[in-house]
C-alpha cells in the first residue's frame, strides 16, 4: 500500500474525505518547515494542531514561517 492509498483508507476509516493531493502538498509543507525550525517530532504535532484549527491552511503555513527561525 502506498501513501496516498493509506491516507485514503484512513480517512475512510476515521469517516472523513481524504486530503486533496494539492492539501497533502501543504500539510506536507507545514511537516517540513515544522521539522527543520525545531525537532523532527514537531511535525506531526503541527499537523495535529492544523488539523484540529479552523484556519485555511495558507495561515497556518504563514504562521509556521514567522516562528521559524531564519535561514
Amino acid at each position: 500500500m502506498n501513501r496516498d492509498e493509506w491516507i485514503t483508507a484512513f480517512a475512510r476509516e476515521v469517516g472523513i474525505d481524504a486530503p486533496t493531493p494539492e492539501e497533502m502538498g501543504e500539510l506536507l509543507k507545514l511537516a517540513s518547515i515544522a521539522a527543520h525550525a525545531s525537532e523532527r517530532p514537531a511535525a506531526p504535532l503541527a499537523c495535529f494542531i492544523a488539523g484540529r484549527s479552523d484556519r485555511p491552511i495558507a495561515e497556518l503555513l504563514a504562521a509556521a514561517e514567522r516562528i521559524a527561525p531564519s535561514a
